[in-house]
């Protein structure tokens, strides 16, 4: 693309403290726009950082025709900048696209726009271990139009953000809340879209006031198979064998789950993807068979789970042993995002 770039006057880059950088509070310097009308995409621009003038009519406001994605760059020991499983991230903003009838973006168009972007704030990602650089491309219906049909243009954009850990007080505390409904098949549950994330409000507060980080949510239709939580895929490590919920059109096809399916395998773990119940969860803990609980997402990383809450049920995951498995894949995980181990599944691309 021929993206035509304006350049900030002043950055706002000397006031950041990146010592406490939190998540998702502080956004970089410039920002990406592409437009679409007339039956394709055109005029790709960076300008400064700032508020953008939409109409009160917007049709994204009104009937959430939009999706994102949320990606990471990481400062390598080389003095380059990884960006972590950009294709991957790519496939699935176009797939969530498809589900929401938004026209889809090229790999070349979606590439191009995260290159320029990152290459021009690259001094923005933080060098600390533990921190990234979070890049959001997003996309919206932008109609003046009030009323439900599929919206004739669009705004597709990409944001940067300098971020710590999501979770920053270590293993989570998870409960259930088999009276509420994430998705159920043919609906949104796997396009990542806004919708899904409106709905776990409410619920991720109920969770929130008793005490408790998020909630795992259970399939809609019999309220006992676990599915993922509010913010991430979800794993267990019962009898030695790795277990996660499959995909079956309900649950987000997480790029961290998929990176830890695949290194686990490589290590010779045993995996299932299958349907995993509640109740499978609390025999296997009684019996002393449940080793690990943790969640995987772009955001989390990899992250323990210490208790689930279930009906009364408090499911305990000793937090004394050592958490093994999950361990060993955040570590590799990370350590290909860092450039210190090598990147033996071609995940990484270079800025």
């Amino acid at each position: 693309m021929d993206i035509k770039v304006s350049r900030t006057e002043k950055s706002r880059l000397n006031v950041v403290d990146y010592d406490h950088l939190g998540f998702g509070k502080i956004f970089s310097d410039h920002m990406f726009s592409l437009e679409y009308s007339g039956g394709r995409w055109h005029d790709p621009s960076i300008t400064p950082y700032g508020e953008m003038c939409v109409q009160p009519s917007l049709s994204a406001l009104h009937y959430g025709q939009a999706v994102f994605e949320g990606i990471k760059a990481f400062y390598s020991k080389d003095g380059s900048v990884n960006v972590f499983r950009a294709d991957k991230h790519h496939d699935r903003f176009n797939r969530s696209c498809e589900r929401l009838c938004i026209p889809k973006i090229s790999w070349e168009d979606f590439w191009d726009a995260l290159y320029a972007l990152v290459r021009l704030d690259h001094e923005w990602v933080p060098k600390k271990r533990g921190c990234s650089l979070y890049i959001r491309p997003f996309v919206f219906a932008s109609d003046p139009f009030l009323g439900v049909k599929v919206s004739d243009t669009y705004r597709f954009m990409l944001i940067t953000s300098p971020v710590g850990a999501y979770y920053s007080g270590g293993p989570v505390r998870l409960l259930t809340a088999p009276e509420y409904v994430r998705a159920f098949r043919g609906g949104l549950g796997c396009a990542k879209t806004p919708a899904n994330y409106a709905a776990s409000l409410m619920p991720a507060e109920v969770a929130r006031k008793k005490g408790f980080s998020q909630i795992l949510w259970l399939d809609g239709l019999e309220g006992k198979y676990l599915e993922e939580v509010g913010t991430m895929n979800i794993f267990a490590v019962i009898d030695g064998k790795l277990i996660t919920p499959s995909l079956e059109g309900t649950i987000l096809d997480g790029v961290t789950r998929d990176s830890a399916i695949k290194i686990a395998r490589d290590l010779g773990v045993v995996v299932e993807e299958r349907r995993l119940s509640i109740d499978e969860l609390v025999s296997a803990s009684k019996e002393g068979l449940l080793e690990e609980v943790f969640g995987t997402g772009t955001a989390a990383v990899i992250t323990p789970v210490e208790e689930i809450s279930h009906k009364g049920v408090t499911i305990k995951i000793d937090g004394k042993k050592e958490r093994r498995l999950s361990q060993m894949l955040y570590d590799e995980i990370t350590g290909i995002q860092y450039g210190l181990k090598q990147d033996r599944f071609g995940w990484i691309r270079k800025v």
